[in-house]
Order: structure tokens, then sequence, then C-alpha cells
């Protein structure tokens, strides 16, 4: 049975999502970047298209093996995503958070760090855009993000002071709380985003996708039946 793409992944689905990931290699997220990926994509103030963010999440070489791959996976993807928009969108009305996948260890904990590179890899798609909340005076709902980012810095000046076990758990605390705090603060730039006439003129970076053209996405499909057909239905 086919399932809606408003639909929250199973277990199982999920266990399919993270194997299919792991199995690619270094080059391709792991599921716990990837959910942090989503998030910042979703909380920031610009939409950016699958075909610009969905190379990002496998790398440049990688090829699906099938149609049924391709779709399938697509599928899983944009369930995943309308998930986590679907709980950031309440937090505007009601006192509530998303709670991120995070992976633990062989000790039994989260230490945050990989989806932190993810969410960080989202900011980077349009770092002109989020400089507002991060360089000023609003920096503070992004700073727990950034200390598990540059945790382990190969430049000792990037790194933050060491985190112990019990701090590791405010600082996880503090970077869900913060998730909200950002999701809140672009709100209305989204709103006036989506708000603006359909046929008005967008600047594109690059020459516009034909449909019958391969995806940029890599996956090997026309694009009318990869990444145009799969925008996710939320934001």
């Amino acid at each position: 049975m086919n399932q809606t793409t408003d639909q929250s992944l199973t277990d199982d689905e999920f266990a399919r999502l993270s194997g299919f990931l792991d199995a690619i290699g270094p080059s391709a997220m792991n599921i716990e970047m990837l959910d942090g990926y989503f998030a910042a994509l979703i909380c920031g103030p610009d939409m950016v298209p699958p075909s610009e963010y969905l190379p990002q999440i496998w790398g440049e070489d990688f090829a699906f093996e099938s149609d049924e791959q391709t779709a399938e996976i697509m599928g899983l993807l944009m369930r995943h995503w309308n998930t986590i928009a679907t709980e950031l969108l309440h937090t505007l009305d009601e006192p509530d958070v998303y709670l991120p996948v995070l992976l633990e260890g062989d000790d039994g904990i989260a230490p945050g760090n990989d989806w932190a590179h993810g969410f960080m890899r989202g900011v980077e798609t349009r770092p002109a855009s989020w400089g507002e909340l991060i360089h000023e005076d609003h920096g503070g709902p992004v700073l727990p993000i950034m200390m598990l980012h540059h945790e382990h810095d190969p430049d000792p000046q990037m790194r933050p002071p060491p985190i112990p076990p019990e701090k590791r758990e405010e600082l996880l605390q503090a970077m869900i709380a913060g998730l909200t705090h950002i999701y809140r603060y672009f709100a209305p730039h989204r709103r006036a985003l989506a708000s603006l006439p359909a046929h008005l003129p967008v600047r594109r970076d690059g020459r516009k996708v034909g449909r019958n053209e391969p995806c940029p996405c890599g996956s090997g499909r026309k694009y009318k039946h990869c990444c145009l057909a799969n925008e996710p239905t939320l934001h």
C-alpha cells in the first residue's frame, strides 16, 4: 500500500533509509546528519529546491540502481522532510519542540555532532540569508549547534571548551529549544516569500533545467519524473 507524503516513517522504513545512506559510504550523510540538514533547510528563510539540496545528501558520484529504488528513497526522504516541517509548524502555535534524530554511541551517549554538521551544511546553502541570525544579537539559538559543529574542528581556535557529559546534555537540550526559536525567527520571511505572486520572476543562479533533461540531483531520471515531481509539500 502506498504511503501518503504526510505520514511519518515507520521504524522499518526509517531503518531502510538509514541503511541506504550508510551503504553509499563516506560521501553520503548518515541519518542523523540528514535530519539536521533537513531541519536547517526547513527553518531557514529561503526555499532551496530539491535539485540543489539532494546531491549534497549522497554525493556527486552516486547513481541510483533503478527507477524503483529512486522512487522508494525519494518517497522516504520527502515523508521525513514533511514530518519535520509539520512538527516545526506546530511550534508556532503550541509550546512544543521538534525532537531531532540523534544516534547514540557504544557508551549510550548521543554526541549530537553529526546532527550539528548536517544543520550547518543546510545553513551553508544560503549563508548570506542566515547571517543576521548567526552574526548579530539573535545568534543565541544557533550557538549550541555551532559548539557541537566545531567541537572537533581541526583548527584549535574554532573549538569550544571541553564538553563533559553533563554539559553535553544541557547543550543538546539548548539545541532542541533553540531550533524552535530559529524556526519562529524566520517565519515572517518565509510567509512573505510564500505570498509572492506565482508569476513573479525569480532570479536563478544558473540555467533552467528542462523537464525532459536528466535531473540535477544525479538520480539518472528525467527532471519531470524526479525532483520536479517530488517538491516537498510543506516548508
